[in-house]
């Protein structure tokens, strides 16, 4: 089964790619033999201003995450990456960290549970746990109400929250066992 999902993947890929091939072809033969001289654009932003990511280009997997299949979870940039083999792009999407964080390193998810209440009283689904820090478990979860508020500083929880669909994917992606990397 897994030779034939490879071969089904390849030969998409090799479709797209043939696709967008064939596209920059027909783009380039349209395109004026004189094209427009370049308008001025605005300049670079000082290192001062705030630089956003571009919505449309992928966030790049941190440095010293790791190799091979795994999730990674960034604290600081508040975000999950859940990387597959070589040929998938890495899926990503900002999560609400909790109270309590787990140490950079490297963890095996240990529990999951299909829907349950979470530490902070919510009702949440799709919880995949593999850190305990300061006396409490920590692991990801989405709200059943789809929200992704702040935690409550004054608490000590563990949920690293995610929109539902998030929650959707890292349920589908990380089973017991699989490689969780944190870092700062």
């Amino acid at each position: 089964m897994a030779r034939s999902s490879s071969g089904i993947v390849a030969g998409l890929t090799a479709a797209a790619l043939v696709a967008i091939g064939f596209l920059g072809y027909q783009a380039s033969a349209t395109a004026p033999a004189h094209p427009p001289k370049a308008v001025a654009q605005e300049p670079a932003p000082a290192p001062s201003q705030a630089v956003k990511q571009d919505p449309a280009k992928p966030v790049p997997v941190p440095e010293g995450s790791g190799t091979g299949v795994r999730v990674v979870y960034a604290v600081g940039q508040k975000r999950v990456w859940l990387v597959g083999d070589l040929a998938q792009e890495p899926k990503s999407f900002p999560v609400m960290p909790s109270t309590v964080h787990p140490k950079p390193g490297s963890y095996t998810v240990t529990s999951r549970s299909g829907s349950v209440t979470g530490s902070d009283g919510v009702p949440i689904e799709h919880v995949v746990r593999f850190a305990s820090a300061q006396g409490v478990v920590v692991g990801f979860s989405a709200r059943l109400d789809g929200t992704t508020p702040e935690p409550d500083p004054n608490k000590k929880t563990g949920g690293i929250r995610m929109s539902r669909a998030d929650g959707d994917a890292m349920w589908a992606f990380a089973t017991i066992n699989a490689k969780v990397v944190v870092v700062p």
